[in-house]
C-alpha cells in the first residue's frame, strides 16, 4: 500500500514534501535529526564517492547533496515521483544525478558498486545494502522511532507501527546491521515536539504523510477534534516525533 499512498500524494501535491507546506514550529531538547543526518552523509562524501538514495522520492534532498559527490544514483517506487525528480534535470546540481525506478530489495546494481547508501525513512533492506557497497563503505540512516506520534495513534487507534512501541526499533536495526557484517559508527534516538499553527495545518500535514495511509478529512474528523482538543499548547498542536539516526561501516 506504500506504493499507492506515495503515488496518491505526489499526485495531488505536486511531489512528496513539494506541495505540502504545513505551517508548525519544532523543538528539538539534543539536536535535529534531520540535519544531524545531512551533516554525517556530508561528512562522508567525496567527489570520488559514489552514492546510492534509497527511496529519493521527488529527488529534493538528492539535489541537496549531489554536488559532494562523483554521482548519485536515486531509486524508486513510486513513477509520479520520479517524474517529479526528473522536472528538475534543468538543475546545475543533477549533472552527477541517475533516477531510475525500482524495488529497493532487488537492485540492479552490481555487487560493492557504492561507497555510501543511505536512507530517509524509507525501506530497511539490508542485505541488499550491504550487498551493493564496497568493504569500507558507509550505510546511513534517518528512521522513524517506535514512539513517533504515539499519542496521535492511540486516539486513532491505529497508525504506522501501531502497538509496537514496547521494542527499541534503533536496537532491532542495529543487530540486524551487524550481523550482516557492518559495525557501528554513530547510533542514537532523537525526541522532539512539533506544534503545528491550526487544525487545518495540522489536519494538511495528516493528508502528506504515511502515519495514517488512509486518512480521511471527514472521516477522521471526530478523532483529530479530539487530539487537537487534548494537546492544544500556547505554542500550538503538539505532536511528539522519534527519529533514529545511524552510520555503519560495512567491515565483511
Amino acid at each position: 500500500m506504500a506504493k499507492d499512498f506515495y503515488d496518491k500524494v505526489a499526485k495531488k501535491f505536486g511531489g512528496y514534501g513539494y506541495g505540502t507546506s504545513p505551517r508548525y514550529k519544532s523543538e528539538y531538547p539534543t539536536g535535529s535529526p534531520e540535519i544531524i543526518f545531512k551533516e554525517k552523509l556530508l561528512g562522508l562524501s567525496s567527489k570520488n564517492k559514489i552514492a546510492l538514495d534509497v527511496g529519493c522520492a521527488d529527488g529534493k534532498f538528492t539535489l541537496s547533496i549531489a554536488p559532494s559527490f562523483q554521482k548519485v544514483y536515486g531509486i524508486d517506487t513510486s513513477k509520479i515521483n520520479l517524474d517529479v525528480a526528473k522536472s528538475h534535470n534543468e538543475d546545475e546540481r543533477s549533472k552527477n544525478v541517475e533516477y531510475s525506478l525500482q524495488d529497493a530489495s532487488h537492485t540492479s546494481f552490481e555487487d560493492s558498486f557504492f561507497e555510501i547508501a543511505y536512507c530517509r525513512r524509507g525501506p530497511s533492506y539490508y542485505e541488499e545494502y550491504h550487498r551493493v557497497l564496497k568493504i569500507k563503505g558507509h550505510y546511513l540512516e534517518i528512521g522513524i522511532g517506535e514512539m513517533d506520534t504515539i499519542e496521535l495513534k492511540k486516539i486513532f487507534g491505529r497508525g504506522q507501527g501501531f502497538g509496537k512501541w514496547d521494542k527499541s526499533r534503533l536496537d532491532k536495526n542495529l543487530k540486524k546491521l551487524q550481523d550482516l557484517g557492518f559495525q557501528v559508527v554513530f547510533a542514537e534516538n532523537y525526541h522532539y515536539f512539533e506544534y503545528y499553527l491550526s487544525y487545518e495545518e495540522f489536519d494538511l500535514f495528516l493528508q502528506g504523510v504515511p502515519i495514517f495511509e488512509d486518512f480521511d478529512s471527514e472521516k477522521d474528523r471526530v478523532s483529530l477534534q479530539k487530539y487537537v482538543k487534548k494537546f492544544s499548547t500556547d505554542k500550538g498542536i503538539q505532536l511528539s516525533r522519534h527519529r533514529l539516526v545511524l552510520v555503519m561501516q560495512k567491515v565483511s
